[in-house]
């Protein structure tokens, strides 16, 4: 196991919530021994997320030799996207394309207590603003420079989320790491 980030070794991780394109959600993230709080009031109307944002990883994060990322969350029964950023994907054009190509998958959590989450690489899509991007393009393990833990009205595909539920939220995520 290659641990990311766990109790408060959460530190830069920041709320990106739907106001940066006109919604109305609000939250803040919180580190603590137990891990990251995020606290808010979700909005569906003009955007419908809330999210945890890790701070861009310099020098990238070598995750070439893992099958993927494990996630210990207390979600409440929601469902989440887990959304990874690779630096100099596509020969460096991802940083043209406005708000990024991410690789992104979706997961569920149990309704009390913690979820443990395994989320292989290989189940990954790329996405930009919550759209499949058709394109054949591969995920390098090997240059993740950004990680997400987002709560949206829609899912992986671009579908609504049928675990999307607006009105206060809160949730724990107690650490991250890569699976070999």
């Amino acid at each position: 196991m290659i641990p990311i980030a766990s109790a408060d070794g959460f530190s830069g991780w920041h709320a990106l919530n739907d106001t940066i394109m006109g919604g109305r959600s609000q939250g803040d993230c919180a580190v603590g021994p137990a891990g990251l709080r995020f606290q808010g009031e979700l909005v569906a109307e003009g955007g419908g997320f809330v999210s945890c944002r890790s701070p861009l990883f310099s020098p990238p994060l070598d995750l070439s030799g893992s099958e993927g990322l494990e996630i210990d969350l207390e979600g409440h029964g929601r469902r989440f996207k887990l959304a990874v950023g690779c630096a100099d994907g596509v020969g460096g054009l991802t940083e043209l394309i406005p708000g990024g190509l991410r690789w992104v998958a979706e997961f569920g959590t149990e309704a009390s207590g913690f979820s443990q989450v395994r989320l292989p690489f290989a189940s990954l899509r790329p996405s930009v603003r919550a759209r499949p991007v058709g394109l054949p393009l591969r995920f390098d393990a090997g240059r993740v420079n950004r990680l997400q833990l987002l709560h949206s009205r829609f899912g992986d595909d671009g579908t609504p989320n049928a675990g999307f539920r607006p009105g206060a939220i809160s949730f724990l995520l107690q650490a991250i790491r890569a699976y070999p």
